[in-house]
């Protein structure tokens, strides 16, 4: 069996967890998810935890107890606690602002770019070279930054671009004569 699927998943108190045939629901403080359940894996409800066998001894069964427990799990935390990506612009004149569910770049283009953000997901900038992205979902929270990031990815001879802050840029030496 999995190692991550062994250990079991606490409920914390204010989560309602509801397993259904095909379906699990996580309602939680900052609003509710859903993931669709696979064939593979048992999950089973008992004093206020959640545990993730596999259904057969197949190797996919195997793996797929892991992901689900994983993925559930993530679930659980973003009900609770919510995630959030922070990014950095790196640039002469490069800056950002939230205005309201949009996200104004000016990033070194001739137009400056607006982003939509999806429900659900909040995007505020502390300062005009930072912005932090938030929402209760960690796969679309991590989807929206890329995107974000993808406006104007770090170059490798300078370093300006949008970056996570986190990333490390490594710079290439300029060509010699």
């Amino acid at each position: 069996m999995s190692r991550v699927a062994k250990m079991p998943i606490a409920i914390p108190q204010g989560v309602d967890v509801a397993i259904k045939e095909d379906q699990i629901n996580v309602k939680g403080a900052l609003g509710a998810l859903a993931l669709t359940k696979n064939a593979h894996v048992v999950i089973k409800s008992e004093d206020g935890k959640l545990t993730f066998v596999p259904a057969n001894e197949s190797r996919q069964a195997n793996a797929m107890s892991g992901t689900m427990r994983q993925l559930v799990n993530n679930m659980v935390v973003g009900v609770t606690k919510g995630f959030e990506k922070k990014l950095n612009l790196v640039g002469v004149g490069f800056k950002a602002q939230a205005q309201g569910d949009k996200l104004n770049l000016t990033v070194g283009y001739s137009h400056p770019v607006v982003m939509a953000m999806p429900a659900g997901i909040t995007v505020s900038t502390p300062t005009p070279t930072e912005v932090v992205i938030k929402g209760s979902d960690r796969q679309r929270v991590g989807q929206i930054a890329a995107e974000v990031r993808a406006v104007r990815p770090p170059e490798p001879y300078k370093g300006k671009g949008i970056r996570y802050s986190d990333e490390k840029i490594t710079i290439k030496e300029t060509k010699k004569k």
